[in-house]
């Protein structure tokens, strides 16, 4: 094999193997830097082992030995100058040895364990919601701070502060590094599920910049999605989750026109929506229903996505079953961008005046720079024929929006409202 193609499986290993190989070295380091730093000392081995010996046939475990050697090597030293500063002899030495043989026995736990501990660590709610999903798209995705910095529009500078901080944050928590049981489970796994979606969202739609969508992101969070699926199989929301954004996902191609300007779902050509996609979100619906998680807030969001993914044509829609949807994902999960959602499907099940009434209820504090909330005013106002009022909601709406396709649609909206 050419030096070229060494490195490339080399690199194509590492992207395999690094969340398991942190994941494992931090439980024990309890140190999220100090782990990525082994896991790094380990890739340099092989750049320099590989191209000489040629790749082995376990590449992971390979990874995973040489890793473990450089933690062991480090603790030792470690033990050794506490030795020499404290003074305290052959204890010390007893109890550093019963540390190295925990930490051997930890790297040999199951590998699940490991990715899915590194996974709770990352989305721990002791951190921002910004900082947890940088840290998890670094320390599960692999992504580097440039990679990340784009992705949000971030200066890369940025993106490093708030990793560096995150990491700091966490040691200073003193966090034992394990999947957490028992209720402290649940709680710490919405947290996780929400870090997921927020990353999904933020390729579905992203908030600011030239681009409506950034199809990368949604991408890395379904494959987050996958990973915790296969390593909680009978979590009903985790599937919940997966398949809102497969279902989400499949719809990505036909988001935009040939002029590159935002089609709404019912304009869409229905005929660019991915198959496998949807599939792959009914089976993952279908799966968090047998697990009796139906009311479960995101396995109501995928089963309103269904509804659409199962519509050949718009006229097919049915939206009667849409808004009784959100009706109940209301009781569940109660909060302001919901009933606007709900406002929107009772205006097409219903007319646009039920639409209107809905919106009249809602509290507009809460969504006072919120652009689809005066977009979904100028829509029904357009299609009650209120044109002058409609054009100025659409407006209003173009101010809002940081992002740059999103306001050249609201802007054609409003200028079809004529005059």
């Amino acid at each position: 094999m050419a030096a070229s193609d060494t490195h490339r499986a080399i690199e194509t290993v590492f992207r395999i193997e690094r969340a398991r190989l942190v994941g494992g070295l931090a439980r024990m380091v309890r140190d999220v830097d100090l782990a990525e730093e082994l896991a790094q000392d380990a890739l340099l081995a092989a750049l320099c082992e590989w191209p000489r010996t040629g790749v082995p046939q376990n590449p992971g475990a390979w990874l995973t030995a040489t890793a473990r050697r450089r933690a062991i090597d480090r603790l030792r030293r470690a033990a050794m100058l506490t030795r020499k500063h404290a003074e305290i002899g052959r204890d010390l030495a007893e109890e550093s040895e019963s540390h190295v043989a925990a930490l051997e026995a930890a790297l040999d736990d199951d590998v699940g364990d490991e990715v899915l501990s590194l996974i709770f660590t990352a989305c721990h709610p002791v951190l921002s919601p910004d900082a947890r999903a940088a840290l998890t798209l670094r320390l599960i995705g692999g992504l580097t701070t440039d990679e990340i910095a784009r992705a949000f529009l971030a200066g890369e500078p940025t993106i490093a502060q708030r990793i560096v901080r995150a990491k700091k944050t966490l040691r200073e928590a003193g966090l034992s590094y394990e999947v957490p049981r028992g209720g402290e489970r649940a709680e710490r796994l919405a947290s996780v599920l929400e870090v997921i979606y927020l990353i999904f969202n933020e390729g579905y739609a992203a908030t600011a910049g030239a681009d409506l969508t950034r199809p990368a992101l949604c991408m890395e969070a379904q494959r987050l999605g996958r990973i915790l699926a296969g390593l909680m199989p009978e979590e009903p929301e985790v599937f919940g989750l997966l398949a809102l954004m497969e279902l989400q996902a499949s719809r990505l191609a036909a988001r935009l026109g040939p002029d590159g300007m935002l089609l709404p779902l019912t304009e869409q050509n229905r005929a660019r929506w991915d198959q496998l996609l949807i599939r792959r979100g009914l089976a993952a619906l279908a799966r968090a229903e047998a697990l009796g998680g139906a009311r479960g807030p995101y396995a109501l969001q995928a089963a309103l996505a269904a509804c659409h993914a199962r519509a050949r044509r718009a006229e097919e829609t049915d939206w009667a079953r849409i808004a009784a949807l959100y009706d109940t994902l209301r009781e569940v999960m109660p909060s302001p961008v919901v009933d606007l959602n709900r406002a929107i499907a009772h205006s097409m099940a219903f007319g646009p005046e039920a639409g209107l009434a809905l919106l009249a209820a809602i509290d507009r504090d809460a969504l006072r720079n919120y652009a689809p909330l005066p977009a979904a005013r100028g829509d029904f106002l357009f299609r009650s024929g209120r044109l002058a009022e409609a054009r100025q909601a659409f407006e209003e709406a173009a101010a809002l929006t940081r992002n740059e396709r999103e306001r050249a649609f609201l802007l054609k909206r409003a200028a079809a409202c004529g005059g």
